[in-house]
């Protein structure tokens, strides 16, 4: 079979792109004006020169927030096809591990403030539908239309991708015609290309600030395109965004100049972007915005899925189940994940009840994400020996920019942003306490030569007053020497239950990037009696210890080099296979001496841990076949 493990680059990939990277950005000309006019005194919402200023901001946060920040520079920062923060942190993670802080802040805040994209995009095009059929009910339609999206994850985001591309292609071409003949109206609106603008209405409005958080709305998407890296791929995301920015700016600009030549129809919640549409275009319109919309929601879904992955593959987020619809590893579904996004976006809809009410609390945490990124980025660059002249200055540039743009949502806190910040602080919560009690976890895990625990194995096999535990006898291992073992696994078989068996089994697990690879090596300890298993599975494979233990048990038996029979002989006359059982050891604290906080940090990670996947689902272990067993935890006096 043949192994995919990119996105190839070309035109089905670059329509990939589009409908799977693009979906937030894309969408921001549905509230991004409207929250700028609103945030304007009254008097001055038509006045040019504030329009053209605000617009000047956007088109320069688009070109020096997405385009020089994040196409040019940060996608650069892959690891293996994969982006994101937390795979800008797995890159350097290595020679600066105490950046897994910043990782966390990054990773925790994109993620809740996410949680908001579907619900704005969704039920802005919903209130634009409303104006034209008043009697749609606006909430009831925005939660099922969001219901049913999340619905849809487990087809994956390849098989989504596709239509929704040809879609998003059409609607970023509408947004660029529709822009193009309001900017006929007004076209010294162009003038908006000078920054000189942009600095003029941030020196002179009334509530800059107000206005720059408003602004900031136009690139929240940025974060999602990083994360959406693996889905679709470098060359695909850098390509399509060239017409992607075009239609952006071309619609901003004919939005901009609607409200310049139509100041008696500016009032509050007034929506530019159906206003600027022809009123026999306004159905098609209405309904393109609602199908984007939707499509907004797919770079957050498929977004946090990857992050998610990253953080279980750095241990900073407990083990649930990945399923992969596709052949290709980026594309993912976890269904744990995709269920509480649901409820949770469908929460925030109902909460909050309209647009308005959403920008006033959008943007917050992502500009700490990006804020993070940047750091995270800096080392990345010292990582990589990049100059000091020109890694320092580019980083204060960012810096600044996010800065501003912080300072300009921080006044969202009273308003709603507080929700994602609790969001974001309960995720933060849960990946730090994961990650640090692990780490006290395996600080108290040592590994130790296997040759000793062999010897003493070959007693206990023919030493017939200890019961009978098994036939096969099988531990999953961590250590990566087959001349090595956990010594968890050492006091489980000999200490704490001597465990006589026919046959010992050893078996790792290596995780392959190819889908459907399969392969397999035997280290024989004994002949007939003692094995290292190192298991090589694709993602497609998934993870099914026991059908693939029993898969290597027969191909080893045909070969000759082991005996699967029973060895009572009531069952061996009648060609009955002994049984196998697998043993799960886990460390437990218990009398353990520790500092205060680091004892607390255990016992949460145990709290988390008894409420995750656990070892025996993730491994897939028929739970008739398992035996949980628990060995006692050093404390650092012993250690």
């Amino acid at each position: 079979m043949k192994h995919q493990h990119k996105v190839p680059f070309g035109i089905m990939g670059i329509f990939l792109a589009i409908g799977i990277v693009y979906g937030d950005i894309g969408t921001s000309p549905l509230y991004v004006m409207k929250a700028i006019v609103n945030g304007f005194p009254e008097a001055l919402r038509s006045n040019p020169d504030y329009i053209i200023g605000a617009i000047s901001c956007i088109i320069w946060t688009l070109t020096l927030q997405t385009t020089v920040k994040y196409v040019i520079v940060t996608l650069r920062a892959d690891n293996n096809g994969e982006g994101g923060i937390l795979s800008l942190f797995a890159l350097i993670r290595k020679k600066y591990r105490w950046t897994y802080v910043i990782a966390m802040i990054g990773a925790s805040t994109l993620l809740a403030d996410g949680i908001i994209t579907p619900a704005i995009t969704v039920i802005s095009a919903v209130e634009g539908l409303n104006v034209l059929v008043p009697s749609i009910p606006i909430i009831p339609v925005t939660v099922a239309i969001i219901v049913a999206l999340f619905l849809l994850q487990p087809l994956g985001t390849a098989r989504l991708g596709k239509p929704f591309g040809r879609i998003m292609f059409l609607w970023f071409t509408m947004l660029g015609i529709l822009g193009f003949f309001a900017f006929l109206q007004y076209p010294i609106i162009v003038k908006a290309f000078n920054p000189y603008y942009a600095i003029k209405v941030l020196i002179n409005a009334p509530d800059a600030l107000i206005i720059l958080g408003a602004v900031f709305l136009c690139t929240t998407g940025a974060e999602a395109l990083y994360s959406d890296l693996g889905h679709c791929g470098l060359h695909n995301i850098r390509v399509s965004w060239v017409y992607v920015k075009a239609t952006l700016i071309m619609n901003y600009l004919g939005q901009g100049a609607w409200i310049i030549t139509h100041p008696s129809e500016i009032v509050t919640d007034i929506n530019p972007f159906f206003c600027i549409m022809p009123s026999w275009f306004s159905f098609i319109g209405v309904a393109m915005a609602t199908m984007a919309a939707i499509i907004a929601s797919q770079a957050l879904i498929s977004g946090s899925f990857t992050i998610i992955s990253e953080a279980i593959s750095l241990d900073i987020w407990p083990n649930i189940r990945i399923k992969y619809p596709t052949e290709i590893k980026g594309q993912m579904y976890i269904p744990q994940v995709n269920y509480a996004l649901m409820a949770l976006c469908t929460l925030i809809v109902i909460a909050f009840g309209s647009s308005s009410h959403m920008e006033a609390a959008y943007g917050l945490s992502i500009t700490i994400t990006m804020l993070m990124t940047t750091l995270l980025l800096f080392m990345y660059f010292q990582f990589k020996k990049v100059p000091y002249a020109l890694s320092i200055p580019l980083t204060l540039f960012f810096i600044t920019v996010e800065t501003s743009f912080f300072i300009g949502n921080v006044f969202k806190f009273a308003h709603g942003g507080w929700a994602t910040i609790l969001i974001a602080g309960l995720i933060f919560f849960v990946m730090y306490i994961w990650y640090n009690g692990r780490r006290i976890k395996n600080h108290a895990s040592a590994y130790e030569p296997i040759n000793p625990t062999i010897e003493c194995l070959k007693k206990i096999s023919e030493d017939e007053t200890i019961p009978k535990f098994a036939t096969h006898l099988v531990y999953v291992t961590r250590a990566k020497y087959p001349d090595e073992m956990e010594s968890k696994i050492s006091y489980s078989l000999i200490n704490k239950q001597p465990k006589r068996a026919d046959t010992y089994w050893f078996v790792y697990l290596h995780r392959s990037d190819e889908p459907y690879h399969f392969k397999y090596t035997v280290k024989t300890f004994v002949p007939q009696k003692m094995f290292r298993l190192d298991v090589y599975a694709g993602f497609k494979q998934g993870v099914h210890m026991d059908k693939f233990v029993h898969l290597i048990c027969k191909e080893m038996e045909e070969n000759g080099d082991v005996d699967l029979l029973s060895r009572y002989p009531s069952l061996r006359d009648n060609k009955v296979e002994g049984d196998f059982r697998f043993v799960v050891v886990e460390r437990i604290a218990r009398n353990v001496q520790l500092p205060a906080i680091k004892k607390s940090i255990l016992l949460l990670y145990y709290l988390i841990k008894k409420y995750s996947t656990s070892d025996t689902q993730i491994l897939d272990l028929d739970p008739s076949l398992v035996t949980m067993e628990y060995v006692p935890m050093k404390s650092e006096q012993q250690l």
